[in-house]
């Protein structure tokens, strides 16, 4: 079948980037929550980069492979062991029927992925497999997994870059009864892209209501810092700490569209940065947007972690973009010479 989901953990679920196109309609993006931990863990195991994985946050679940498998974890650490050993994130790992994959309370970060190859197959929903629980619509019957779900794996033929190739160095490693052979991939990936972080920095741009607030309120939203307050999930995360303050304009506005991202301030003047379950159309004061690429480590900021924010520029933000996407491509070649 491809995997038997053992143990579900508290929240898992089948995501890939999301269901974009229909928020015009009313529908959510959903899709993963850390897109380049995601990609990352896509590329290791051979699949194009957004091939659906399972994606989850706390505690991870315990997995039963019923088919041989490469497989790579991403994301957050969550003690992983494969038969008992351990087994390290951004490494792609050959599994064989029967092996059995725990994932246990989170270590660092905040959410995880698994990546295998071919991809998880659910049907696609509006060109997604993602799930959005909400509207029970997409990944697996719509909702989060739960003890004895069962998830086969499309064929290798349907992965990108490396997917059937078969040439890939694998150095070995015994687990229990069955052999398990694992790659040393890990110093592929940028160092700074496995930094889980509980206190961070992340950039954004102005806007787009910039101009509802004082300057002073812009001030104190651009030198003082916030935490991570536990209302945090898919949908946006609420912080705690200094008041932003509104000019005469108020807090409301006629609801226009959100973006991953998206940093509201309501009326009590505390942010909320809206994120992969975020609502369609929102009627509060965007102060700011997180740049794409900070996004990875705010997700992986838990409750009680801090927050500051850096204002740059949009063509700053372009930059990084651009300097990413080289980044990921370099990692993407490296593997498909391997």
């Amino acid at each position: 079948m491809g995997i038997l989901i053992e143990k579900a953990g508290i929240f898992t679920t089948v995501q890939d980037m999301g269901r974009e196109g229909y928020q015009k309609m009313g529908f959510r993006v959903s899709g993963v929550m850390d897109r380049r931990a995601y990609t990352v863990a896509n590329l290791l195991v051979g699949n194009d980069g957004t091939e659906a994985a399972l994606e989850f946050v706390m505690q991870g679940p315990t997995i039963v492979f019923e088919e041989d498998a490469v497989i790579a974890l991403g994301g957050g650490e969550f003690g992983a062991s494969l038969n008992g050993d351990p087994l390290l994130n951004d490494v792609a790992c050959q599994v064989h029927k029967g092996d059995r994959l725990e994932l246990g309370f989170i270590r660092k970060g905040n959410y995880g992925y698994l990546a295998v190859r071919g991809g998880l197959d659910v049907p696609k929903v509006m060109g997604s497999r993602s799930t959005d629980v909400k509207c029970r619509l997409g990944g697996y019957q719509g909702r989060k997994l739960q003890d004895g779900d069962r998830i086969g794996v499309l064929p290798v033929e349907h992965a990108g870059v490396n997917g059937g190739k078969g040439k890939r160095k694998l150095t070995g490693m015994f687990s229990g009864h069955h052999k398990t052979t694992c790659e040393s991939e890990a110093s592929l990936v940028p160092e700074v892209w496995q930094e889980k972080e509980r206190n961070v920095t992340v950039r954004v741009v102005l806007g787009p209501q910039e101009d509802y607030f004082t300057r002073a309120g812009i001030q104190t939203f651009a030198t003082q810092e916030y935490t991570v307050t536990d209302q945090c999930d898919r949908m946006g995360f609420r912080l705690d700490g200094p008041e932003i303050e509104h000019n005469e304009k108020g807090a409301d506005i006629i609801s226009d569209g959100i973006a991953f991202g998206s940093i509201q301030v309501p009326s009590h003047g505390k942010p909320i940065i809206m994120m992969a379950d975020r609502q369609t159309t929102g009627g509060y004061t965007k102060i700011a947007t997180v740049i794409s690429t900070d996004l990875p480590k705010l997700v992986q900021c838990r409750p009680g972690g801090t927050v500051r924010f850096r204002i740059i520029s949009v063509e700053e933000a372009q930059l990084y973009y651009r300097i990413e996407q080289e980044e990921c491509k370099k990692l993407k070649d490296k593997l498909t010479l391997l």
